[in-house]
């Protein structure tokens, strides 16, 4: 019977083209040794399975060709790069630290480095998992690294970089390389599904790329297991169940219950994946994964992030038209604080249960808090007291605007509840973000949800004096004392000035206070909106330098102070030995 050859030995890259995934690496040697600039020790980093050793040994045979290509490849024909390829090369010398990692092998090492090549110019030295080596034979090694002959090249490899000292790594030029992205390896794999006559669906390659996490290695052995099990035609079907993957069509369905708020069968499919054998954490967090992809699902632009196969991602386009922006922020919300607790939970399955109700009930809960919300305003307005002023003898009437039947929330309410998530400190690049998310809220209308809810509001113009913006603003600085103390300290230090034609300016210390006090400006307006029964006022926030912060003393401070005052304090110090902690 013939012996196998795994996929990950049969089809290792044997040339720097031929590399997947490390064109940042493969380049600037074939730069090194077209230019002569070729260092004397490299060290290669990177995690498993990512062409660490294959690159090393690439370089090992391409140096010592005879008559490379225009490429800067080796030519396979001479007699060097015959010798390499039947392993008989004595130019090129491989040491496996992990096992070989004592004082007395780099020793032998040395030995060996003292002589000259017989064939070809360089003798090569490839010494793997490096940083498995001793202290002592770490610093046994550092001379020769600093010093070797003109004829010998050190190439060390390693996955755990930060364990070599850094006497080491500064003798080296060191290359990192990148995990393999996910649609190089299904791009190999496709190859070598090609090669060996195999059949297999794009969307199975694409969950092996998957399961690999960034090594090709990896994926090429998952490959061959696959292939033992499904013979010659692999499948998305029999990719999972071999791996035993949660199929991306249990996440689309959870997803439509969630949608329509279907509580029953929400649970009944929990209860079908538990029973299939997969772990609560892995549904959350895959789930989790799920949202993520319907939420850069949302953007033209940000929909080459999914790293799905082409039918799994037009899936995802169509199920996020579905979705508001809102509901999947919220949804990723509860997901990871799931994904935190359940480690320490008691109950996990109820746990997760718990998580799948609340993302299904928050639009209600959303609804119901926008209903009880208009209700409060429209008592306030009901309840304020008509202004007899001679501009305005009849109280300005504010018109409803009435909501469209087919969205549950105006775009007005989710703005409400998503800046808070989305903003933070964006400063005056948080007007453009907003205008992006309502073209994403109704892409069909982008010019209409541009507008601002209040161009559709009757202004109100009632007169108040600085008097009564003063009362205001410190009762609404009370409203938020116990939620946001430091904020509150900052309304509370200084008060806001009233210009003409309703402009309110308000003074703070610092850049980071004015971020703080934009964060929280529209349930500022909306406050003083009701309270001084006007709409077409401004805000402005402005940092003045010359305000001084107050401070708060330290007894090194204090005792300064005093010293200043007395110096005879110092003596008394001295004397008594006082320890005054500073």
């Amino acid at each position: 019977m013939e012996n196998f050859v795994v996929s990950a030995r049969k089809y290792r890259p044997a040339t720097f083209n031929t590399v997947v995934g490390q064109a940042h690496i493969t380049n600037t040697l074939k730069n090194a040794m077209k230019n002569n600039h070729l260092a004397q020790a490299f060290l290669f980093c990177g995690p498993r399975g990512v062409g660490k050793t294959t690159c090393a040994r690439i370089l090992a045979k391409t140096i010592n060709c005879t008559s490379r290509t225009e490429n800067t490849e080796a030519c396979d024909t001479c007699e060097s790069c015959l010798s390499f390829n039947s392993g008989q090369s004595l130019n090129v010398y491989e040491l496996d630290a992990a096992s070989n990692n004592s004082v007395d092998d780099i020793r032998s090492l040395i030995e060996q480095v003292r002589y000259a090549p017989q064939l070809g110019a360089y003798k090569v030295y490839v010494i793997d998992e490096v940083h498995m080596l001793s202290q002592a034979a770490f610093n046994a090694f550092l001379k020769t690294l600093e010093e070797p002959p003109k004829h010998a090249i050190f190439i060390l490899a390693t996955t755990e970089k930060h364990k070599i000292i850094p006497t080491i790594l500064s003798r080296c030029q060191i290359f990192d390389f990148n995990r393999i992205r996910i649609e190089d390896i299904a791009s190999h794999l496709a190859f070598i599904a090609k090669s060996e006559g195999v059949d297999a669906e794009i969307d199975a390659l694409h969950i092996i790329a998957q399961k690999a996490d960034g090594a090709l290695r990896d994926a090429c052995s998952i490959f061959d297991q696959i292939v033992s099990f499904a013979g010659n035609t692999v499948t998305y079907k029999a990719v999972i169940e071999n791996l035993n993957i949660l199929d991306y069509d249990y996440y689309f369905k959870v997803v439509d219950f969630l949608l329509k708020e279907d509580v029953t069968n929400i649970l009944l499919l929990f209860n079908e994946i538990l029973q299939n054998g997969f772990d609560g954490h892995n549904f959350i967090n895959g789930l989790a994964q799920h949202l993520r992809n319907l939420l850069v699902s949302k953007d033209e632009a940000t929909v080459e992030l999914l790293e799905v196969g082409s039918n799994i991602k037009e899936k995802y386009k169509e199920q996020q038209r579905a979705c508001s922006l809102h509901f999947l922020i919220n949804a990723l919300n509860i997901c990871t604080k799931s994904d935190y607790q359940y480690k320490s939970s008691k109950n996990q399955r109820l746990l997760v249960e718990l998580a799948l109700l609340q993302i299904a009930t928050a639009n209600s809960l959303l609804a119901q808090q926008a209903e009880k919300k208009n209700d409060i305003s429209e008592q306030k307005q009901a309840s304020t007291p008509v202004s007899n002023t001679p501009q305005s003898p009849m109280p300005s009437i504010v018109p409803r605007v009435e909501e469209k039947k087919e969205s549950t929330y105006d775009t007005q309410t989710l703005m409400s509840t998503t800046q808070p998530v989305l903003t933070g400190k964006l400063g005056l690049g948080s007007k453009t973000f907003s205008k992006s998310i309502n073209s994403i809220l109704n892409p069909e209308k982008k010019e209409e949800a541009a507008q601002t809810p209040s161009a559709l509001i009757a202004e109100i113009k009632n007169e108040f004096t600085q008097e009564q913006l003063n009362t205001a603003w410190k009762d609404f600085a009370e409203t938020i004392k116990d939620i946001k103390p430091s904020l509150y300290s900052t309304l509370s230090a200084s008060l806001p000035v009233l210009q003409v034609n309703f402009l309110i300016e308000f003074s703070v210390v610092s850049q980071m206070q004015a971020d703080d006090v934009f964060a929280i400006k529209e349930k500022m307006i909306e406050y003083l909106r009701n309270q001084l029964n006007n709409n077409i006022f401004r805000i402005e926030t402005k940092v003045d330098n010359t305000i001084q912060e107050v401070k708060a003393y330290t007894n090194a401070d204090k005792v300064k102070k005093m010293l200043e005052i007395n110096p005879n304090v110092k003596k008394l110090i001295q004397d008594f030995d006082l320890d005054i902690g500073y």
